[in-house]
């Protein structure tokens, strides 16, 4: 049985269908996950973004003009919400620095200095980590959440992987080549 296209879920969502809305939900769950993290620094918040995320989208759902688009509209809803929850936890200070990635006790250095790399990229190449590296996610399935072409994205990655590279070898984790 073929997968049914985005498009198809959503024109039956639309229609009252609820598994179709279901249906997008699963596809897409572990994409907004890594897209919040990207953002909040942390798994456990970025899980309920994705989830407050599907909440904003199923009431947004008539709004969506290009039912084809779905998986970029829904990451853009999911990066809101996980602005918004940034703004909120800054302003009740209730975490302290949401730009890291979240430091359990039993995690050795190495784990800490690569985290402080992730930390020190910009949101939009910290979300291609995350979106590759994290969630495993293809170029092809990447362009379609992120709304670029799959060359811009492995330009980015790559950028992204040079910044790490220099973090990690100003931190002297990686040896310097002559």
């Amino acid at each position: 049985m073929a997968e049914r296209s985005d498009s198809s879920l959503v024109e039956d969502a639309l229609n009252g269908d609820g598994d179709s809305f279901t249906e997008l939900c699963r596809r897409y769950y572990p994409a907004m996950v890594a897209i919040a993290h990207s953002i909040l620094g942390d798994r456990h918040l970025g899980e309920d973004a994705a989830q407050q995320t599907f909440a904003n989208a199923v009431h947004k759902l008539p709004q969506l003009k290009n039912t084809n688009r779905f998986a970029y509209w829904l990451a853009a809803i999911c990066r809101n919400v996980a602005r918004d929850m940034t703004r909120t936890a800054e302003k009740l200070n209730t975490v302290q620095d949401l730009s890291m990635v979240a430091v359990e006790s039993d995690q050795d250095e190495l784990t800490d200095v690569v985290r402080g790399a992730i930390g020190e990229l910009s949101v939009a190449a910290r979300e291609l980590v995350y979106l590759r590296y994290y969630d495993g996610m293809s170029y092809h399935q990447m362009s379609a959440v992120l709304g670029i072409s799959e060359q811009a994205i492995n330009g980015r990655l790559r950028r992204a992987k040079k910044k790490i590279a220099a973090y990690l070898r100003r931190n002297g984790i990686v040896e310097v080549r002559s």
